[in-house]
Order: C-alpha cells, then sequence, then structure tokens
C-alpha cells in the first residue's frame, strides 16, 4: 500500500452528521492518549496531519482523513477513558462512538488501539467485546512498542490476547517513533480494500 496523499476533511460533533457513503473506512479508537493521532500520522507519512497532544482527551469529535483521493478514509474517534472530561462529556463521546460503530456503512475494519507496556484497562476490554458482539470486523493494535524491549513485545501481545480473549494473530505492534508495523498495518488495509 502506497499513500500518495492524504487530507483532512471534518470533523463531526454530532451523530446526525457522520459521513455515510460508498467510501471504503477504517477507523481508529482507544482510550485517551494511547496514540490515536500519532499513529495515523505515521501510516499516513504526515506527522502533522491528525492533531496530537501530551494531554489526555484532546479528541472530542470525529475526524475524517480522505487517503489517496478518497480511495478509503481514516476515522479518528474520541479516546475512551479520560476522567477529567467530566461525566456528561464522556456520555456524549460514548454515544458518538457507539453511533458510529453501530450505523456506519462504509466500515471495514476498527483498529482498537492499547498501550502495549500495560494490560488492557476494563475500557479496552468492554470496547473489545462489544465489537465481539456485534461482529463488527477489528484488529488489535498494541502502540508505543519502541518503549519495551522485543523479549517485552512477545511478553505483551500474549497477555493482551489473553485479557482480551482473542488470537495472537490479530495483534499488530506498532511504533510511531520507529515505524515498526507500519508497513504490515498498511498491507493488512491493502488485502481489506
Amino acid at each position: 500500500m502506497i499513500i500518495r496523499e492524504a487530507k483532512y476533511i471534518t470533523s463531526v460533533v454530532d451523530k446526525k452528521n457522520i459521513l455515510n457513503d460508498e467510501i471504503v473506512e477504517f477507523a481508529f479508537v482507544g482510550r485517551s492518549n494511547v496514540g490515536k493521532s500519532s499513529i495515523i500520522n505515521n501510516l499516513l507519512g504526515n506527522k502533522n496531519l491528525a492533531k496530537t497532544s501530551s494531554n489526555p482527551g484532546h479528541t472530542k469529535t470525529i475526524n475524517y482523513f480522505s487517503i489517496n483521493d478518497c480511495e478509503f478514509r481514516f476515522v479518528d474517534l474520541p479516546g475512551y477513558g479520560f476522567h477529567k472530561a467530566g461525566k456528561l462529556n464522556q456520555e456524549v463521546w460514548a454515544s458518538l462512538i457507539e453511533s458510529y460503530l453501530l450505523n456506519s456503512k462504509s466500515l471495514k475494519t476498527v483498529f482498537l488501539l492499547v498501550d502495549c507496556r500495560m494490560a488492557p484497562t476494563e475500557l479496552d476490554k468492554l470496547m473489545c467485546k462489544f465489537l465481539v458482539e456485534t461482529g463488527i470486523n477489528f484488529i488489535v493494535i498494541a502502540t508505543k512498542c519502541d518503549k519495551i524491549s522485543k523479549a517485552k513485545q512477545i511478553l505483551s501481545k500474549k497477555q493482551i490476547a489473553k485479557v482480551l480473549k482473542i488470537r495472537e494473530e490479530i495483534i499488530f505492534l506498532h511504533s510511531s517513533v520507529s515505524s515498526q508495523g507500519k508497513q504490515e498495518i498498511l498491507e493488512y488495509i491493502e488485502n481489506v480494500i
């Protein structure tokens, strides 16, 4: 998969404005500060396309990115589990995420991001269970793998599989710093398209 061009399209704050057309979409979901924007930028080869922040809870909208002149889209969903956002904001974001996941006709795969340095959280487990129960196709991406050794990466993958009750084969390791895993993820996208 060669990324020729990528551009930001729009942000959606209301579920009635969720895009629904024939363009294939890959969505990124995960807890706040797991690296959704960083992985999108890494995969697209543009470190400034998706807005990154060191403060959790930065993404509050559904953000759409067009790739290769609308051949397909990346969709950056709001992060979950940011406690300082307040209960009301958390519920609004959860409702927006759920509406997108259940109603998008264009969605082909959800990339569920978890931090490879720690066990999946309760919210990660809930999201994984939701994806399994609704039959939504998903892949788990363990982010920030450059921060641990290769031996620990193998153990991390096993732990993630065990906690989420999934096969190791659907877990990719990724680093936005070293680009580890980038080609495998792009090959997966190409195969789905």
